[in-house]
C-alpha cells in the first residue's frame, strides 16, 4: 500500500480532562498516514484521483478547532471516522497525536497516543 504523510501538522484547541486545559487551551501536533493504491494518481497525474493536502489539513484542522475532547484518544478516533467519510480511496491510517505541553509534573518532551485503523 503507497502512503501519504502529513507530518507534525501544528494547532492550539481546548482539548483535556482538566478544566484549565478547556480554558487556556494548548499545543497539539498531529501526524497523518494515509493509506491508499496511488498508481492510479500517479499513471494520470490526477490529483482527484488522490488525496489532496490541503484537504486533509483542513479535515485535521476542523476534527482539533471545531471540538472540544476529553481524551486525545477521542481526537484520534473522530480524524480516523471523518477521514474515512471524506476520502474513499484510504484503505488504511494511522494517526498520531501529541501534546507537548500536558499540565503533569515531570521532565518529558511530549505525550502521544497513536492509533491505526483500516476501512471496514
Amino acid at each position: 500500500m503507497d502512503k501519504i504523510y502529513l507530518n507534525k501538522m501544528e494547532f492550539y484547541a481546548y482539548h483535556g480532562v482538566f478544566s484549565e486545559e478547556n480554558k487556556m487551551g494548548q499545543r497539539f501536533y498531529v501526524d497523518l498516514v494515509l493509506e491508499a493504491d496511488l498508481q492510479p494518481s500517479a499513471t494520470d497525474d490526477d490529483l482527484e484521483k488522490s488525496v489532496n493536502y490541503a484537504d486533509g489539513y483542513q479535515l485535521v484542522k476542523e476534527v482539533i478547532e471545531n471540538n472540544t475532547f476529553n481524551l486525545v484518544e477521542t481526537i484520534a478516533e473522530t480524524i480516523s471516522t471523518e477521514v474515512f467519510a471524506q476520502f474513499q480511496i484510504v484503505e488504511r491510517l494511522t494517526v498520531k497525536v501529541t501534546k507537548p505541553d500536558p499540565p503533569i509534573p515531570g521532565h518529558y518532551e511530549s505525550v502521544a497516543i497513536e492509533i491505526t485503523r483500516e476501512r471496514k
